[in-house]
């Protein structure tokens, strides 16, 4: 495989709790290891159908105020139609129309191009599924080196 494109995958346990992960570093981790200084994208996928991608500050309660906005919009009761699973579920099974289980990235010589306060997040509000895979890609600049 050439090394314009790169790809690994992440295990994070999220355990029963619903949690937005911090994922940052990781992805620092593989572009240091795979972008070599060069300029790309990165494109961090989720492949769960009850999971999603985020980038939005952390650390300072925005996570929080994310699962909260999240618990207002998507209620875990029994309105869905989904059911399997602990109650509320079906919710679960809608996140992803409003945290999408992707997202593409600019890289800048070999580092992620971030806002101040972005970071990358996984956004796991399903209590029935405490095992996720990341999948990081790089798409690197043809020619560079």
């Amino acid at each position: 495989m050439s090394d314009a494109f790169t790809t690994r995958v992440l295990n994070i346990a999220t355990g029963s709790d619903e949690r937005v992960v911090d994922i940052t570093g990781d992805c620092a981790s593989f572009l240091r290891e795979t972008a070599a200084g060069r300029d790309g994208l990165l494109n961090v996928f989720v492949p769960h159908a009850t999971a999603g991608i985020a980038v939005i500050e952390t650390g300072a309660g925005s996570d929080d105020d994310l699962l909260s906005a999240l618990h207002t919009l998507l209620p875990a009761d029994d309105r869905w139609q989904h059911r399997h699973g602990s109650p509320g579920h079906g919710r679960d099974h809608v996140l992803p129309a409003f945290v999408p289980p992707h997202a593409t990235l600019p890289v800048v010589d070999g580092r992620l191009e971030l806002g101040t306060w972005q970071s990358v997040c996984l956004v796991d509000t399903n209590r029935d599924n405490p095992d996720r895979h990341v999948r990081l890609s790089f798409l690197g600049g043809v020619g560079e080196a």
